[in-house]
């Protein structure tokens, strides 16, 4: 069992990445790092889900087996990624006067490096987390168990759980060094035909979303006449006066709320809504439960270039736009509120009429 879960896991192969007198230029280290990180990111989500998996298997934690299951935990997993990041630190370090290491792996392996040594930013992981370094017989209790085990997240690591544990924290911690490793390439490569002018982090301030969801919206002319309604609330427009196709799960994770697409606009906080209009409210904080009022904190992309190929869907996640948006934000270590606070917005610079060539994206800054 302790060898099946192990092996599951992609941890970097030193042996590939060439000697310490300058056998590979640093380039080309690096490259392999990254090489190796997108391989982890491929292998790792289902591997963490097995241990999930294992973790709240009582057959698998009676008192004949807490050794075992403690040297696979404590010294298998926690142990062996510490060494890895320790050992991908040093290496980083030393290529990073090259100028090709993102900056911004360092931060996420701090971060990485506070869960592993039992220390978890989630205060509600932090009564568990310190039993079970403290005293690793406290898992035979399920209750605390299943606070270190989490839930199942699936490959994507989009997959709804009742409640975040510690080895999603491991997870996610894991996710985001290799997103700083391989994304800044990843959106390169990504940007075939346009390109990402620009991106900045924005604090919008509290306002109304008001706007309409419907399939007869397809048509432009129908478009315009939502739109003409809202030009018609005279002393209302916002300071983002742009027309929008918000998207959301109301708060839902991806597997369980379906996508919602509704055109509108922002408007000030206290927009009186027309008659068979939807609203949203945002604000600059995080409150609440999940979904309304959303966070106003969020990327804004500004693309240029080739308008179908901003556009494009094969062989992205959601379009290009949204994966460039998203990816940009992964590797420069920006959070996502996925899914309580998760939204994205196609932004119409030129009114609705004309193709999007802006993306809002929620963010946790």
């Amino acid at each position: 069992m302790s060898a099946t879960l192990l092996d599951a896991f992609c941890f970097f192969d030193w042996d590939s990445l060439g000697g310490q007198d300058g056998e590979w230029a640093p380039e080309e280290t690096y490259a392999k790092i990254a090489a190796g990180a997108l391989d982890a990111r491929r292998r790792n989500p289902n591997a963490f889900d097995a241990m999930t998996q294992w973790m709240l298997d009582d057959a698998q934690w009676g008192e004949d087996k807490l050794a075992e299951n403690e040297e696979l935990l404590m010294r298998g997993l926690i142990g062996r990624f510490r060494r890895q990041n320790l050992r991908l630190r040093e290496r980083l370090r030393e290529l990073e006067p090259s100028g090709v290491v993102n900056e911004a792996v360092f931060p996420a392996m701090d971060r990485f490096e506070d869960e592993l040594s039992g220390a978890p930013h989630a205060e509600e992981l932090r009564e568990a987390v310190a039993g079970m370094f403290a005293d690793f017989s406290t898992l035979k209790d399920r209750a605390v168990r299943e606070r270190i085990a989490g839930g199942k997240t699936g490959p994507a690591g989009v997959e709804t759980v009742e409640f975040y544990g510690y080895i999603n924290a491991l997870k996610a911690c894991d996710a985001a060094v290799q997103w700083a490793l391989f994304m800044p390439d990843m959106v390169r490569k990504q940007q075939d035909g346009f390109v990402l002018e620009n991106l900045e982090y924005k604090t919008l301030p509290a306002m109304r979303f008001i706007g309409r969801e419907g399939e007869d919206l397809a048509d432009i002319a129908v478009r315009k006449e939502l739109f003409a309604a809202l030009d018609a609330m005279e002393g209302w427009a916002s300071s983002f006066p742009y027309d929008l196709l918000l998207m959301h799960h109301y708060g839902l994770g991806v597997d369980v709320g379906p996508w919602h697409g509704i055109w509108g606009r922002f408007m000030k906080a206290d927009a009186p809504v027309p008659e068979g209009f939807l609203s949203f409210d945002f604000v600059p904080d995080f409150q609440g439960e999940a979904g309304a009022p959303f966070c106003s904190q969020c990327a804004f992309a500004l693309f240029s270039g080739d308008i179908a190929a901003m556009h494009k869907v094969e062989g992205y996640d959601s379009d290009a736009m949204y994966d460039v948006t998203r990816n940009t934000m992964l590797g420069q270590g920006v959070g996502i509120p996925y899914p309580d606070k998760y939204w994205t917005a196609e932004v119409f610079l030129n009114g609705c009429a004309e193709p999007s060539t802006a993306y809002l994206f929620s963010a946790a800054l």
